[in-house]
């Protein structure tokens, strides 16, 4: 004979709170001895959490670290080891990559490169020894002399002469990839393999705080303002406008406070490697000294050359990156796209507008980067392993005209045809000139030199996406490499 009741509609009861509920049975014998009593007692009540509890573990590789007795310090110093060794680790195989990138950017590439001719010596041989002497000076053997500054130092008529060249300086336009650039800074003697983890510690630095800083500053906007901000996006801007305007500021708001940090970093690798012309000696040193001679705080913050790049590469990669993909997502395709329903088609789009998102931003990037290399207020130049410009730019618009203007893009440069010896072209029975290589149409342009990088960046979110798809990596929040 069972034991409940015909009906439960007589003993049903209004819960005292709408989120209150009574704990589950273990089992259906329990539960049914307990409606069958006339009057049953109210029973304990449980209160849902509003959150669900964050994992204490990092990267879920590790116990969690709050015990019963208390916080386990010995398996928390253990977990933060662990964490910093591995950012360091990760920052270190990418700073090769990321070093010859910011070289490029940096590098100063005039027009006028190559077209000073060395000329070749024919002092050897039968024919200067019987030839007549010369008649004027502008010969060979007695040349021109070259002019002079005040302090008797030869002035250089090109940066593609040997014998100014300071010997800490890359000759100019002997790269024209990050992986050529790489190259030619392992080979030089004054930079050397090692040159290519510089700026590495600062660069790991920069990754942790701002991976620590981004979402705690984006979690208090959220708590002040996204009620107003999803009211006003409502009404005025894209449906998507009000997911984008919180996390873009946090992003902002992290750049313009690791800025400092981003100008030493940039500093660094840009200086010179070795020990006898190198500027800063660290990190701190590079703080104290920009601290020092650069205007303190308020010139390391709210100079205009640093200030408004700032605000411009820090608020447009991130607005580009989120707002996009789904801007193209819904122009391109008609039917709705998430990265949960249709993963390879979303995807797609995420490569293209990270392309477009390259295109755009990366010439305001490499102005930016130029803009950090040149020093301000009593400070001395530096002394950089590339060649940079010798009259600084007045600011971004200023620098964008000059780059596009007066640099060139063809490079690896080549060698312009020079005079050969007498005995050489007789030999050869031409005209004693090398022959003449096609002029490249990228010759009279600066523009590739906005986008010095772009391949490998390209590459690089291209590898993202084919690992993504072939490891099927469902976490949709992970966000994109670029951020």
């Amino acid at each position: 004979m069972s034991n409940s009741p015909p009906s439960l509609r007589d003993l049903y009861s209004t819960p005292s709170s709408p989120w209150t509920f009574n704990p589950s049975s273990e089992n259906a014998t329990q539960s049914a001895v307990r409606v069958s009593e006339a009057s049953p007692p109210p029973g304990p009540s449980y209160v849902f959490p509003v959150a669900r509890p964050a994992q204490n573990s990092i990267f879920e590789l590790s116990p969690g670290l709050i015990e019963p007795g208390g916080v386990d310090l010995l398996l928390l110093a253990k977990t933060l080891a662990a964490s910093a060794f591995l950012q360091y680790a990760t920052t270190a195989i990418a700073m090769p990559w990321e070093v010859g990138k910011l070289l490029l950017q940096v590098q100063w590439v005039p027009r006028d490169a190559g077209e000073i001719e060395e000329e070749l010596s024919d002092d050897s041989g039968e024919d200067v020894y019987f030839a007549d002497p010369p008649s004027g000076a502008g010969s060979s053997r007695y040349p021109v002399p070259r002019p002079a500054d005040e302090r008797g130092y030869i002035v250089r008529r090109s940066v593609m002469e040997e014998s100014t060249r300071p010997e800490y300086v890359i000759p100019v336009g002997s790269a024209n990839g990050v992986w050529g650039m790489i190259k030619r800074i392992g080979r030089f003697r004054a930079e050397g393999w090692l040159a290519l983890l510089k700026g590495l510690l600062t660069s790991c630095m920069t990754d942790i705080l701002s991976s620590t800083l981004q979402p705690l500053i984006h979690n208090g906007l959220v708590s002040v303002f996204k009620p107003a901000v999803q009211f006003t996006a409502a009404y005025v801007f894209p449906p998507y406008a009000g997911a984008l305007a919180l996390p873009v500021a946090s992003h902002l708001m992290t750049g313009l406070l690791l800025s400092p940090l981003d100008l030493v970093r940039t500093r660094l690798i840009v200086q010179s490697y070795s020990e006898r012309y190198r500027t800063y000696r660290g990190p701190v040193d590079a703080l104290r000294r920009i601290y020092k001679e650069e205007g303190g705080l308020a010139g390391m913050y709210l100079h205009p050359h640093l200030l408004l790049p700032a605000i411009i590469d820090n608020a447009l990669r991130p607005l580009l990156a989120l707002g996009l993909p789904p801007l193209l997502a819904t122009k391109l395709f008609p039917a709705a796209l998430s990265p949960d329903t249709h993963p390879l088609t979303w995807g797609v789009v995420e490569i293209l507008s990270t392309c477009i998102g390259f295109l755009v931003s990366l010439p305001f990037e490499t102005i930016r980067r130029r803009l950090q290399v040149q020093t301000r207020g009593g400070a001395s130049p530096l002394r950089t392993c590339v060649e940079t410009r010798p009259i600084p730019y007045n600011g971004i618009v200023d620098a964008l005209w000059h780059i596009l203007t007066e640099e060139r893009s063809d490079l690896p440069l080549r060698p312009r045809s020079k005079p050969m010896s007498k005995g050489k072209a007789r030999e050869g029975g031409d005209n004693g000139q090398l022959e003449d290589l096609p002029e490249s149409k990228w010759r009279h342009t600066g523009l590739g030199q906005l986008y010095r990088g772009l391949g490998m960046r390209l590459a690089a979110s291209v590898i993202v996406f084919v690992v993504g798809m072939t490891m099927g990596d469902g976490d949709a929040d992970s966000g994109w490499a670029e951020l």
